[in-house]
């Protein structure tokens, strides 16, 4: 146990000081993680065995609840609503659009089955926006106009839907029939919604109305709150990521006491989540394995970068007359994060045949 506790100190401590260094010449903070990650695990120097996807499945699924939370807390409402259908479609006509473009890419070059394929893309099809903001903010660069709102938006809801075309795939690769996949559908996001919408009034009316002793309880209570939004949801089939996130912006965007320490806590929880899951991929790779895979995995990631995601954003942002610098800056600016991660590793887990 003390031994454990040495190493995930030095792990912390290691990525967070290598971060300083690389951080100013525009390193991709994230990759870092991963890095760091093969490095301590089987393939690496210190050679820590790890293939235990059913713990790594539920490990995953604890950090992106806090993931998803924080970015729905940190969304600013008033900012982000005069351009809401344009993200929201974005977050869910374009995360079909995306998986479906790159599944027949896979399907038609790499000679999987079309389901296989759309699996891919499905996991793959979301963005990360602590991933595309560390990159913006490392680069110094001033978003002006409505594009840091629309990837705001975009970002954060997109999880939800790529996580509920991930689990209709699964399902249609498990035999389940083509029947069920509409009333999943409603009832993961009828359920998600309103768990979200009675537990967030509910949060806030108690933390106004109900005065703490100990300042410190606040974000545990919050914490509380976040993790019930998605078991609550998920207990009666409704999507608990979207519940999570809706819940976090109902609840950062409402008047509460010490929002700004609460804002604080989960900025640093989120952080943690997403060193934790990095560099649990970075353990769960094995890099002696990598190059069988390599030349597929960069080819999907070159069709989606420079086909299938231009084409899902300007056949939507056409139609709001977005400029096409801003759109061209919205399509190469959907990078990967830490849900894909989490998506991938569901697909390892579910109990279907994959080749």
């Amino acid at each position: 146990m003390i031994s454990l506790m040495i190493i995930c100190s030095l792990v912390l401590l290691i990525c967070i000081t290598s971060t300083k260094i690389l951080y100013k010449f525009g390193v991709p903070i994230l990759l870092i993680f991963i890095v760091l990650g093969m490095l301590f695990g089987s393939d690496g120097i210190v050679g820590i065995y790890f293939d235990n996807y059913e713990l790594a499945s539920d490990i995953c699924s604890i950090a992106l609840i806090f993931i998803m939370f924080y970015g729905g807390f940190g969304t600013n409402w008033k900012m982000a609503k005069p351009i809401a259908v344009q993200s929201i479609l974005m977050s869910s006509l374009g995360v079909v659009i995306t998986a479906g473009l790159t599944g027949l890419f896979s399907s038609i070059v790499f000679k999987t089955s079309l389901l296989e394929g759309l699996l891919i893309g499905s996991v793959i099809a979301s963005t990360d926006a602590a991933a595309v903001f560390a990159i913006l903010r490392s680069q110094k660069l001033n978003l002006k106009g409505s594009i840091a709102s629309i990837l705001e938006i975009e970002s954060g809801s997109n999880d939800p839907f790529a996580y509920m075309l991930t689990i209709i795939i699964l399902g249609l690769m498990s035999n389940q029939g083509y029947g069920s996949i509409v009333p999943m559908l409603l009832n993961q996001i009828i359920v998600g919604i309103l768990a979200s919408i009675v537990l967030a009034k509910l949060s806030v009316y108690l933390l106004r109305n109900v005065m703490f002793e100990i300042e410190g309880f606040y974000p545990i209570f919050i914490t509380a709150i976040a993790i019930l939004a998605y078991s609550l949801s998920e207990y009666f089939g409704g999507n608990g990521y979207l519940s999570v996130y809706i819940t976090g912006i109902i609840i950062g965007n409402s008047k509460i006491p010490h929002k700004k320490s609460i804002f604080q806590f989960f900025d640093g929880v989120s952080w943690l989540m997403q060193i934790l899951l990095f560099f649990l991929l970075g353990l769960l790779a094995f890099p002696s394995q990598m190059p069988s895979v390599m030349f597929k995995g960069i080819s999907i990631s070159i069709f989606m970068i420079l086909i299938a995601r231009p084409i899902a954003t300007f056949s939507i942002l056409s139609w709001f007359k977005v400029p096409i610098k801003e759109q061209l800056f919205i399509s190469w600016v959907g990078i990967r994060g830490a849900a894909s991660i989490v998506f991938a590793i569901f697909a390892v887990t579910y109990d279907v045949h994959i080749n």
